[in-house]
């Protein structure tokens, strides 16, 4: 889930939608990620370029650099290990991204990583309805809630792929492709801001593919589980919202795919896709 800033100057104003993920153990996750709706440009300010999300550096970065992930075991019933299991795959995913910025000789800033065992209020806003986590670009940081139902059967392929999502919105606030997103949202028609929210979710999701390839033959999942994961997404992707801003589920099994398959930040350009691939 990603929320959008809200003490920028002049009158800008962020609309958040709820996002949750439901982790499903032994099988996949089931995911209901947030979007933000696109905050107001300042008046007189010339708009960011498209470029800088169809054309950005880091899609000519080659494959998601492998920094050997091994967050560890997630017993049940554990916060403890629990806040271990998000704490090192967070430290994975600094690492692996800050080296593809590098590559792209992009600045790159890590996210802040906030733990919460009870729904707090945010710098985006009153915490969404069913969420149990959600990057918030008002202060760069992602909000991962441990919940009873998670403690009680942790899926760490789930667990990880949620994490790696948020974390994608982050690569994409400091890479600016969220600079265009805001931008573009703030002129465009309700048909065309659900179109940019769809290519914001999925190329999130695409990336958070990227990095689990990075762990394929690991020990944090199986193909079999991955493959579970894919066909939950493909059938029920998108029956939890009430509108199309995440994409159809074949469409977000296509994207997670694609992702994994190439494991490659540019195969993740879901904004310079047809229409008809973000759906």
């Amino acid at each position: 889930m990603n929320h959008a800033p809200k003490n920028r100057p002049v009158a800008l104003t962020a609309v958040a939608l709820a996002f949750a993920l439901v982790a499903a153990s032994p099988g996949p996750a089931l995911a209901n990620q947030a979007h933000a709706r696109p905050v107001q440009t300042v008046a007189g300010v010339q708009a960011p370029t498209k470029a800088l999300a169809t054309a950005n550096r880091l899609y000519k970065t080659g494959r998601l650099t492998d920094v050997n992930c091994s967050p560890g075991s997630l017993p049940a019933g554990s916060t403890n290990a629990y806040r271990r299991y998000l704490t090192r795959v967070t430290s994975c995913l600094n690492e692996a991204w800050g080296a593809q910025f590098r590559k792209a000789k992009m600045p790159f800033a890590k996210p802040r990583l906030r733990i919460i065992t009870r729904k707090v209020n945010t710098a985006c806003g009153r915490w969404s309805t069913g969420a149990e986590g959600y990057y918030c670009s008002a202060d760069r940081t992602m909000y991962m809630l441990i919940g009873k139902k998670q403690l009680r059967r942790p899926f760490p392929p789930g667990i990880t792929r949620l994490v790696a999502h948020e974390y994608g919105h982050h690569v994409q606030q400091v890479s600016k492709i969220w600079t265009y997103y805001w931008a573009a949202g703030s002129r465009a028609g309700k048909a065309q801001r659900l179109r940019l929210s769809r290519n914001s979710e999925l190329q999130a999701e695409c990336f958070s593919a990227n990095f689990m390839s990075t762990m394929r033959g690991g020990s944090v999942f199986t193909e079999a589980e991955w493959l579970s994961m894919v066909k939950w997404f493909r059938e029920f992707g998108a029956e939890v919202w009430p509108q199309n801003d995440h994409g159809k589920g074949p469409t977000q099994a296509a994207w997670m795919t694609r992702g994994f398959t190439s494991g490659a930040p540019g195969s993740c350009n879901t904004w310079a896709a047809s229409p008809r691939s973000t759906t």
